[in-house]
């Protein structure tokens, strides 16, 4: 597959479409499943008052999984993915109930690069605060 979004049609300001994804207890344990990590911190609330944090936290390889997705999700082609990173900045916080949490992600292209590329800087939010820093992906487009 490539890219459905062509670099001769993407200027720097682009907006890519936002997107909410919501996070509960259950998501956690099914992540901690797939991916391996069961810290208590991501399932245990008592165990994650006792060292400090506010309550159960997500996994940050999981936040920061959902927010490349408006990325993969506006390419349509998780494989020109070139490049991504972030620094986690606020852990999302979910609470034990019906509603849990969301993580709300907006993505702009910053800069148009060479080899038909583009850096498409992500912000990604939870109740009102900014959770990941510095994200930035590095896109191949056709």
């Amino acid at each position: 597959m490539t890219a459905k979004i062509s670099y001769a049609d993407v200027e720097v300001g682009t907006e890519l479409p936002a997107q909410t994804f919501p996070v509960t207890r259950a998501t956690l344990v099914q992540y901690a499943g797939a991916s391996g990590d069961f810290n208590p911190i991501h399932w245990n609330e008592k165990f994650a008052k006792e060292v400090g944090l506010p309550d159960v936290i997500a996994h940050g390889m999981f936040t920061m999984a959902e927010a490349i997705r408006v990325v993969t999700d506006w390419v349509g082609d998780p494989g020109v993915i070139v490049e991504y990173g972030v620094r986690f900045t606020r852990p999302v916080v979910v609470p034990n109930d019906d509603q849990g949490a969301t993580v709300e992600v907006i993505g702009k292209v910053a800069a148009k690069l060479d080899d038909h590329t583009v850096r498409v800087d992500l912000t990604a939010t939870s109740a009102g605060q900014k959770v990941l820093g510095m994200s930035r992906a590095v896109v191949r487009l056709a």
